[in-house]
């Protein structure tokens, strides 16, 4: 079975890649796919996110396993396509660069029989380029920010003995 999705920046612009992918396939080779279908280098930490209909991030699953204990977060290179991405739950989030946090939006668009002689994965369209820089992310949380300037008056405020160090 191969998978065709899209992989679509989050940002303002229509950028988006469609690929085909084997569904045996590792998360691992899908994020190989995509660094390549948008000229990355492949060098930087990335994780996938499973998610809900309305994009709502849930578990992680990282290209690595950085937590201090081990084998806390599921891997990419043990987690297959056809594990993930169903009919039934045909979208994930996928981060590349925690640093620059480039977010692609994963979709499952359909499921098709293995063409005999194509190689894959392979990127069968590509609209739009990448920018220079990751679209500008607002990192606000549900309801109002806290806003420091009225939250205090000034620092004397907060009992800092002035020798802490």
């Amino acid at each position: 079975m191969v998978y065709k999705i899209r992989i679509i920046l989050d940002a303002k612009e229509d950028i988006f890649r469609d690929l085909e992918i084997e569904a045996h396939n590792t998360l691992e080779e899908l994020h190989n796919a995509i660094t390549q279908a948008f000229g990355f280098l492949g060098n930087e930490m990335a994780s996938f996110y499973t998610c809900d209909d309305e994009w709502q991030q849930d578990e992680e699953i990282a290209l690595f396993d950085m937590s201090e204990s081990g084998s806390d977060v599921r891997l990419m290179n043990e987690t297959f396509l056809e594990d993930i991405l169903t009919e039934a739950t045909p979208k994930l989030i996928y981060v590349y660069d925690f640093l620059s946090m480039w977010t692609f939006f994963v979709e499952l668009a359909d499921m098709d029989e293995k063409e005999d002689g194509r190689a894959y994965p392979n990127l069968l369209f590509s609209f739009g380029e990448l920018p220079e820089t990751p679209p500008e992310r607002n990192f606000e949380s549900e309801g109002s920010p806290l806003d420091f300037d009225e939250t205090f008056d000034s620092y004397e405020d907060l009992d800092f003995d002035e020798n802490w160090n």
